[in-house]
């Protein structure tokens, strides 16, 4: 099998259903309207990968029942980590002082609010930061504006490392590139952001509980390994052995074709983990079961969102000839 055919064939064996917002369509329309009012230097053509890279789309799939208004917020946020992405990962891709010096001044926008002005996180980047955090920084309690934060601080650190190791020449074992795109997958930051959705964030102990960080980091393996199957070809070139294919190759010392199979059965194993796991979620009582619920239908959705979005997004080769239409 191909590549793309293992990408189909993993999404029709995906348990999780398939959801998409009603919204997701205008709020990409809202997005191409705002993005130059910010001063991001985009031309015709730059607007074009944006419009067909359906980061709305995404956005409507993670978070399904959303409102219009707060599904601008979860696209605004979600374009702001892309353009960060890219960024840190193309050819002129940022050193990793600067990427730290990005790191922490999106920390102290988030900790201290949008007055502050920081080193490495200036202009059109800043202002749409500052535009997405406006409502969870205004409607969140304060424990979960950190938590929010500490988790967009381990993914900047990961993409840190990331970027340490490709300047380094170091390409990770497989333990070493699972744990570490943990980080670099911004999934945790995804899970963090289906409570403000809901309106319902979990309490700290609950939140922590190990059950359900275990559903978490394997909802985020699934999403990732997908991820790392649909751009294999551009990281083979870019990524500097950071994608489970090319680890499990250089580790194993099989051909890229085995790599693949095994990349995709290690897929299988994990999905029929992550079934088991959710459906071992004991009852926390009657005033937090809703709120767990939604946690886990969050996870639950970014596994499902990440497959059904990646074979529509111009991102990936796997979606670029398709359409962002349909559910």
């Amino acid at each position: 099998m191909t590549t793309d055919e293992i990408l189909w064939a993993l999404r029709a064996e995906c348990p999780i259903p398939s959801r998409l917002s009603p919204h997701a369509d205008r709020v990409q329309e809202w997005l191409l309207g705002l993005l130059p009012e910010l001063g991001l230097p985009l031309d015709d053509a730059a607007l074009h990968r944006l419009a067909r890279g359906a980061f709305a789309r995404y956005a409507g799939r993670l978070y399904p029942e959303a409102t219009e208004a707060d599904l601008r917020v979860m696209t605004a946020l979600f374009t702001w980590f892309f353009l960060v992405d890219d960024a840190c990962d193309g050819s002129d891709r940022l050193i990793p002082e600067q990427i730290r010096a990005l790191r922490n001044g999106t920390l102290a926008l988030l900790n201290d609010g949008p007055r502050l002005r920081q080193a490495g996180l200036n202009g059109p980047l800043r202002r749409l930061l500052v535009l997405a955090w406006r409502q969870p920084r205004r409607r969140m309690p304060s424990r979960w504006r950190l938590r929010f934060a500490d988790s967009v601080a381990r993914h900047l650190d990961g993409t840190w490392r990331e970027a340490v190791n490709k300047e380094a020449g170091h390409r990770p074992t497989v333990d070493e590139y699972v744990e570490l795109r943990r980080a670099t997958s911004a999934a945790e930051v995804s899970y963090s952001l289906a409570e403000f959705v809901s309106g319902r964030p979990l309490p700290d102990p609950v939140y922590h509980h190990p059950l359900l960080r275990q559903i978490g980091h394997v909802g985020n393996d699934l999403l990732s390994w997908y991820n790392d199957l649909a751009s294999l070809e551009r990281d083979r070139a870019t990524a500097g052995g950071h994608n489970l294919v090319l680890a499990m190759q250089d580790e194993l010392a099989v051909p890229s074709t085995e790599a693949v199979e095994r990349a995709a059965e290690r897929w299988r194993e994990s999905m029929r983990r992550f079934v088991a796991l959710r459906a071992a979620v004991p009852s926390f009582g009657p005033a937090l079961d809703e709120a767990v619920t939604d946690h886990l239908d969050g996870v639950a959705y970014a596994v499902r969102g990440t497959i059904d979005w990646t074979l529509e997004s111009a991102r990936y080769p796997a979606g670029a000839a398709r359409p962002a239409s349909g559910s």
